[in-house]
């Protein structure tokens, strides 16, 4: 298993609660392989829609893991842009699978897929994004 780079003086907003009523995601890496995937569990203090997991809650699980599939592969990134496709609806209490990896390199924009599926395999979202890798000056600013 691959840990996600969070320093723990600084929790990610996502994945930052092991025990959270809301989300609860484990990161991890086939040895060889440049994707990042995720088990990811929606509680109650997800919902949105009754009994089913909000639409801010899936795209914020679909950043973290595109942020994080560059940060693996040493892009040192922030978020530009973000899309995200809304397939079909998630009920709370399920848990789901994410695969997010890079498309492409230009300098230092970072373009990054990912998709979020369910336990029967549809694919529940899909996200893209743009990341920016930070400048050295910016790394070591406080």
């Amino acid at each position: 298993m691959w840990p996600f780079p969070s320093p723990s003086d600084s929790p990610s907003f996502v994945s930052g609660d092991p025990e959270s009523s809301r989300i609860r995601i484990s990161y991890f890496r086939k040895a060889g392989d440049d994707h990042l995937l995720a088990r990811v569990w929606f509680g109650p203090g997800a919902e949105g829609p009754p009994l089913h997991t909000h639409g801010g809650a899936l795209a914020a699980v679909l950043d973290e893991a595109m942020g994080g599939v560059c940060w693996m592969n040493n892009h040192q990134v922030l978020a530009a842009r973000l899309g995200v496709n809304f397939l079909r609806p998630l009920p709370l209490d399920t848990h789901t699978t994410i695969d997010a990896w890079i498309v492409a390199v230009d300098g230092r924009k970072v373009s990054v897929r990912s998709r979020l599926l369910d336990a029967k395999g549809h694919v529940v979202a899909e996200g893209d994004g743009l990341f920016i890798v930070m400048r050295e000056d910016y790394l070591t600013a406080r």
